[in-house]
């Protein structure tokens, strides 16, 4: 049995301890100096430790509050190019989502972009295209992915060989049916081969938009436009089509149009574009259902403006038809839901989770805000970096 003297002995040794478990769970950044936080802020942003010259100006920076500044920095490195950005972008690119395939335009044109602070919109509608002028890289082709594959089994250094230069004057096809990343040849070879050209409008909505279809489901959308291929009785129960396929098909099939002229030629290893002319995968297993929707140009409408996917935040001021890829890159682009993906990607990628509290989720609010200003990715990462750089 503990005697009172000693019980008031013990509690207060528990209260000790306690209290030195809570320090040591105290924010890091209560705690470190600046340069701790400057080595921190570097290592999440470039993805490496900074150089000695370089960790003392940024924590001199980080000393007279300029932040800012310091997280400058950081992008500069270039292995926020080279690995950071890299990586970002790479499950972009591809159907497995994974970081694991080589370089390619598609991940070297959004690298250029966000390090020439290019208006991120243009991601999803211009005629725009990286390539390197590295010594002994071979030029690009619009039938392979060569020049690429050179940069990176040679480790290239992007953030100074990449050069701006545009779809239309290397892949042949007009600058009106260039469309951003969208018809880059890495993307079409990913998602214009074979099939029926949905999972173009499937990866685009789940990369810019950050939705999958099962996000979208919504029907009580009119099913006017869902193509022939769709069965209306799955398995021969129409009830499968009504409850689920209508809720994806009736938002997706109008908007995924604006794709009716692109194909991937796997024999080729080319993008085609036929101007005026519908793709035959467009028009394939009709006899599904004789009296679905019969694709006769690329004119789109995008139906989610009403309903419940009007929380995507299309823009009022721009029409919701249009022709083409590139109307429709630029009707996701101006919309609420790509600016806020667009932060929350990067939110994830410098700071190792997802926003998970009210405080977190007013800095996604504010550096929403502040890159609907510019769009300017680069300092989306700066900004992450600076919030998270303590935790």
């Amino acid at each position: 049995m503990i005697k009172p003297g000693r019980k008031d002995a013990a509690a207060r040794a528990a209260a000790m301890l306690a209290s030195a478990l809570l320090v040591l769970q105290a924010p890091l950044a209560a705690l470190a100096g600046p340069r701790e936080q400057a080595k921190r802020l570097h290592d999440r942003i470039a993805g490496v430790p900074p150089s000695d010259s370089v960790l003392t100006a940024m924590a001199a920076k980080i000393q007279s509050g300029d932040t800012a500044g310091a997280a400058a920095m950081a992008t500069d490195n270039p292995n926020f190019y080279n690995v950071t950005l890299k990586n970002f972008v790479a499950p972009w690119t591809n159907r497995a989502m994974t970081v694991f395939v080589p370089l390619n335009d598609y991940t070297a044109t959004v690298i250029g972009m966000i390090r020439d602070d290019v208006d991120f919109r243009q991601v999803l509608t211009g005629d725009i295209l990286y390539t390197s002028n590295a010594s002994g890289a071979p030029g690009y082709s619009p039938a392979n992915n060569d020049h690429y594959q050179y940069l990176d089994d040679n480790n290239v250094d992007l953030k100074s060989t990449l050069v701006q230069t545009t779809q239309s004057s290397l892949l042949g096809i007009p600058p009106e049916a260039t469309a951003g990343v969208i018809t880059t040849r890495s993307a079409a070879e990913a998602f214009f081969i074979a099939g029926t050209n949905r999972a173009m409008f499937r990866f685009t909505l789940i990369n810019y938009m950050c939705r999958d279809m099962n996000q979208v489901l919504d029907i009580t959308r009119a099913p006017d436009r869902i193509r022939q291929d769709v069965s209306r009785s799955p398995g021969g129960d129409s009830r499968v089509f009504l409850n689920n396929c209508i809720g994806c098909h009736s938002g997706m099939d109008p908007m995924a149009q604006a794709f009716a002229y692109y194909n991937f030629n796997a024999t080729t290893g080319r993008l085609e574009y036929t101007a005026g002319t519908v793709q035959p995968k467009y028009l394939i297993n009709s006899d599904n259902f004789k009296a679905g929707y019969v694709t006769t140009s690329d004119a789109w409408e995008n139906r989610w403006r009403a309903g419940q996917n009007s929380l995507m935040g299309f823009d009022a001021a721009m029409p919701a038809t249009g022709n083409g890829a590139k109307s429709l890159g630029a009707e996701f682009a101006n919309s609420d839901a790509f600016a806020e993906c667009q932060v929350e990607k990067v939110f994830k990628a410098v700071c190792l989770r997802d926003p998970s509290n009210d405080a977190d989720r007013a800095e996604v609010a504010t550096m929403t805000a502040s890159f609907k200003s510019d769009y300017k990715m680069k300092k989306v990462f700066a900004d992450a970096g600076v919030y998270c750089m303590g935790q």
